[in-house]
């Protein structure tokens, strides 16, 4: 019985993360057929589950009238094993349902700092986090620089980049992969504001949360803003912001980046889904 009882659990939480909307803080929604693929394959083996279960039951009254055919001093012994580990199966359905679901701040980059995978080459698990989208481990060598191509070709001719949530991580990876060529374009986009230490005082790096396949792989995005004077931010502050692309040496990554001389800026109120997703 228990085990019918988490089997309908489990279908339970993924209806009612599609239904609420929230499974896209959890994955991409690429891929949302398969956990949709998931709900129909859970309601299969609960009534199968349900079928055997009644069946039993009636074999096990027919059997009881002459013989009970269960050795009892066993089940005694194991109960307490069943036990727990119905436990563990039914902890993600409790947590998934009623806690509430906790979306990724500053705090976070506070925490891991902002990174380059290539000056963290030796240790897998400083990847995690970084202002440069790179996704040159999904494609061979030929395959990325073809993609990479694509995107240059398609935002090259633009007078005004808007990085938009639909494509935020594609044209961002572009920009970055070729920051001479965007020199001096206008560039809009929305994000949250996160001031690390070494940044000057009229400095500020604009971020999103990006999801390449669930939030496992998440990494912080962005891009660094040159503000003006009378803009003072405080961290998770949400803005949409204009300004002319240039490029700056920034001595804690050794590396020369993008950054948006800001001349437009609204503050914004924070998404109903904060996070940006990586479309191919």
């Amino acid at each position: 019985m228990l085990r019918i009882l988490v089997l309908i659990g489990f279908t339970y939480l993924f209806l009612h993360l599609h239904a609420s909307g929230d499974i896209s803080k959890y994955i991409n929604m690429k891929y949302a057929y398969i956990s949709e693929a998931a709900i129909y394959i859970f309601i299969i083996f609960s009534l199968i589950c349900i079928y055997f279960y009644v069946k039993r039951e009636d074999h096990a009254h027919k059997d009881c009238a002459d013989h009970c055919g269960h050795d009892h001093a066993k089940e005694e012994n194991t109960w307490w094993k069943r036990g727990f580990t119905f436990l563990v199966l039914l902890t993600p359905i409790f947590t998934g349902l009623f806690l509430p679901v906790a979306t990724l701040d500053s705090n976070i980059v506070a925490k891991k700092g902002l990174f380059f995978p290539v000056y963290k080459e030796g240790d897998q698990y400083s990847q995690h986090q970084f202002l440069q989208p790179d996704t040159s481990g999904y494609y061979g060598k030929d395959g990325y620089a073809d993609v990479m191509d694509k995107g240059r070709k398609k935002l090259i001719n633009k007078d005004t980049i808007h990085l938009e949530e639909g494509t935020f991580l594609n044209d961002l990876e572009t920009i970055y992969n070729y920051p001479g060529e965007f020199m001096d374009k206008q560039v809009a986009l929305t994000g949250f504001s996160y001031h690390e230490k070494d940044l000057d005082a009229n400095q500020v790096f604009l971020l999103r949360f990006g999801i390449i396949h669930c939030i496992a792989d998440s990494g912080v995005y962005g891009i660094l803003l040159d503000l003006p004077d009378e803009l003072k931010t405080k961290n998770d502050e949400w803005f949409q912001v204009t300004g002319k692309l240039e490029n700056i040496y920034y001595q804690p990554f050794k590396k020369t980046i993008p950054v948006l001389k800001v001349t437009k800026w609204t503050k914004v109120e924070k998404p109903k889904n904060p996070y940006v997703y990586r479309q191919n």
